[in-house]
């Protein structure tokens, strides 16, 4: 277990130092620069922003700076914030992201294993077809549809939520909800196509032979082996989720890490860009890493390489 600890996290260190290195120098192609209205600076002005933010030094000097300070956790200053540091902004941005995101995956998860579950325990009738239908349904029409049907019915016509902004947790149910249908549609299908596999297996006919009621079959044996390929997908689409997605964001007036991160492109803020991609891959890693681990509960038939 040890060995396949270290070994995972000198991946994970080696794939951020990748990330790391490609968007940094990926970074200094965006046109413009990060300092607003820079035409209406003087030369002495802009030497001088320059040689604060360490611009003025050669593009690979800044780079080993980068991870120099990097190393001691220092993600440096925004250009767009004066003396915010890119730790606060992110750390101001999450919670709302955060929240939205682990309510759609938690609602989406339950609601999507149910529907899948019963789609192929009643395979071939009308609730068999109508669980398809509403998956298709989900992974077809994209979220931002659902958003903005709910804002207009739920939230002006019959006025039950509130149709934007965020002054409480009532405010987060609407964007939760539409960020859910994807996760609601993508468990459905996963689950469905599984079970519909494990349930003709030999294994399944040899424990309903021994005796064991349909309960403790589908519990033990089918629900168990089909939801080892469902936590493959549901761990990088949680990632993707809590994260935020920035149209969800935008309707709703959530004040999100994805809309910060598009804000910060827009302006040239390198300093935040770097930090919240950095803070997307080390989330992302650390899924998948979990994934792994959770393939072992899941199925003690499945090793951990590099245990010993």
């Amino acid at each position: 277990m040890r060995n396949y600890f270290l070994s995972r996290l000198g991946y994970m260190l080696v794939t951020l130092l990748i990330i790391v290195t490609a968007t940094f120098f990926f970074m200094q192609l965006l046109p413009g620069t990060p300092f607003n209205n820079p035409e209406k600076l003087t030369e002495q002005q802009l030497l001088s922003l320059n040689e604060k933010y360490g611009l003025d030094k050669p593009i690979a000097l800044q780079y080993f700076i980068y991870l120099g300070n990097l190393l001691q956790f220092d993600l440096g200053l925004s250009f767009q914030y004066e003396g915010r540091t890119v730790e606060s902004i992110i750390g101001s941005r999450i919670g709302p992201s955060a929240l939205i995101g682990l309510q759609a995956v938690v609602f989406g998860t339950a609601a999507g294993l149910l529907l899948g579950m019963i789609s192929a325990l009643k395979h071939n009738s009308f609730l068999d077809y109508t669980s398809v239908f509403i998956a298709v349904l989900g992974m077809s029409v994209p979220s931002f549809v659902f958003a903005a049907l709910m804002q207009y019915y739920l939230g002006v016509k019959l006025q039950w939520l509130p149709a934007a902004l965020w002054r409480g947790w009532e405010y987060t149910i609407m964007p939760s909800l539409a960020l859910s249908v994807m996760v609601i549609a993508t468990v459905a299908r996963f689950i469905r196509t599984e079970m519909l596999e494990v349930l003709g297996q030999d294994y399944v006919v040899t424990a309903r032979a021994k005796g064991l009621t349909e309960k403790a079959v589908i519990v033990k044996h089918v629900v168990r082996n089909a939801l080892i390929p469902v936590v493959t997908m549901l761990g990088p689409l949680t990632v993707g989720i809590m994260t935020g997605t920035l149209v969800i964001e935008k309707i709703f007036a959530v004040p999100g890490l994805g809309e910060q991160f598009t804000l910060s492109i827009m302006v040239n803020d390198y300093s935040v860009i770097m930090g919240i991609t950095l803070f997307y891959s080390s989330l992302f890693i650390l899924v998948v890493m979990i994934v792994d681990i959770l393939y072992g509960v899941l199925d003690p038939r499945i090793s951990l390489k590099g245990e010993g």
